[in-house]
């Protein structure tokens, strides 16, 4: 067959061995061997760059190794390779751990007045603060981040304020997106962080042709795309990190692989090596570390970014951590998994902890200072949640504005008719909360 194909490339019947091929009939620099067996030299066939074999297998998984999970510290806190410590000055270490801790209080205090019926929603990242931090502390405040709905700590990092958080939960009149989106759904142009939104997985195309736009125009900047294993469930996911590959956009994607989308554990949602083995096969370079290491998660983010950079390409980073609280306020994570599951993990890998015993080795932190950073911090998210909850929500009228530049008619119409509608039955409704 290989003999009748070179004499159809006007080769005659010419033996090609070392000898890269020709561009005709489609083929790139497709190297064609007639005689090799078991030949050791590479073979560039169109669709796969390959070698001969003739041994008949079929590869699944449990055919290669599973991608290593990188670390940097053990459970202790303790650096197992000095070389691979990434020396944080000091103060950048502490303001990684306060913003830990930070997101762990407003979380807890936040769950509860969804309980209470205060706020209609909520998503808490406990066990996950590690991959905020770590990622955050390691990008430039500039590089425009894609959020999925577990990254408030990305925003504490970068400044955004308690007070604009609690205010968003809130939707009242000093949400900067007046109200129209539910809880958690942060968004800050000044901050570089686009506005989370609820359909899964749509940010991952986005933030590729944000990268793209980034690359075309020089900007020396990365996309930074956060998303749950579950996410990459999504053909949207599929999508983008082909797009990504072929049009060789600086993206980072980064997957925290907690262990559940929503109610669904990993095993009912893929049968490969995790999120990360995907990576190789789409042809974007890959690291997998320990979610639960903040060290591990920086150093991740830190070469992922620079080799976005260099190379102006992808990088996927899956940050193997564990989900310690329910997906959201609407679930209870009770149903599907023990709790003893929840506290095995809890107290072997929770990443608070770790970071702590760590800055403590270093002599950055005590007892005494946890107990009081703690302290202030609670009464500072609870200052700020009371006064979140005094503030009216905005008009009315705002759900009708924005849209479009001049109100179209249709839309005055049906803006009207509310008016209309309120005017005769206002008393039914809690009028007084809007301004």
């Amino acid at each position: 067959m290989l003999r009748h194909l070179v004499r159809g490339l006007g080769l005659g019947s010419r033996v090609l061995r070392s000898t890269p091929v020709i561009r005709r009939a489609g083929f790139h620099r497709a190297s064609v061997y007639c005689n090799d067996v078991g030949g050791g030299e590479m073979l560039e066939f169109p669709g796969a760059r390959t070698r001969w074999t003739e041994s008949l297998q079929m590869f699944n998984k449990d055919s290669y190794e599973p991608l290593p999970v990188y670390r940097v510290m053990d459970p202790n806190g303790n650096v197992i390779n000095p070389e691979h410590d990434p020396k944080i000055p000091d103060a950048k270490l502490i303001k990684m751990y306060e913003g830990m801790v930070t997101l762990n209080v407003m979380d807890k205090i936040l769950y509860e007045s969804q309980r209470q019926g205060r706020i209609s929603f909520y998503m808490t990242s406990f066990g996950e603060e590690g991959t905020h931090f770590g990622s955050a502390a390691a990008l430039d405040d500039k590089d425009l981040v894609y959020g999925q709905y577990r990254e408030s700590g990305v925003l504490i990092w970068r400044d955004f304020g308690i007070v604009e958080m609690i205010n968003q939960c809130y939707g009242n009149s000093l949400d900067a997106g007046k109200g129209r989106q539910m809880p958690v759904h942060y968004g800050s142009k000044e901050k570089s962080f686009v506005t989370i939104s609820s359909p899964l997985t749509t940010q991952l195309p986005q933030a590729v042709g944000s990268a793209y736009a980034f690359k075309r125009a020089k900007k020396n900047l990365v996309v930074m795309c956060y998303f749950g294993e579950g996410a990459a469930s999504e053909g949207d996911a599929h999508a983008a990190f082909n797009f990504a590959a072929t049009l060789e956009a600086p993206v980072i994607f980064f997957c925290r692989n907690n262990g559940y989308a929503i109610s669904t554990p990993t095993k009912d949602q893929y049968r490969g090596d995790g999120i990360g083995a995907r990576g190789p096969a789409y042809g974007i370079a890959t690291i997998r570390c320990d979610g639960n290491d903040t060290l591990a998660v920086y150093n991740a983010t830190k070469r992922a970014r620079e080799y976005c950079l260099k190379e102006n390409k992808p990088v996927l980073v899956e940050a193997m951590t564990y989900r310690l609280g329910h997906h959201s306020t609407s679930d209870d994570s009770t149903a599907y998994r023990s709790i003893d599951e929840v506290k095995t993990w809890e107290e072997k890998a929770h990443p608070l902890v770790r970071f702590r015993k760590f800055i403590t080795s270093k002599g950055l932190w005590t007892d005494e200072r946890e107990e009081q950073f703690r302290d202030e911090i609670k009464k500072e998210v609870l200052r700020v949640f009371q006064e979140g909850e005094r503030i009216k929500k905005p008009p009315i009228d705002v759900m009708f504005t924005d849209v479009y530049k001049e109100m179209p008619l249709h839309i005055q119409e049906q803006r009207d008719q509310l008016r209309e509608h309120l005017s005769e039955f206002g008393q039914h409704y809690p009028l007084e909360q809007f301004q």
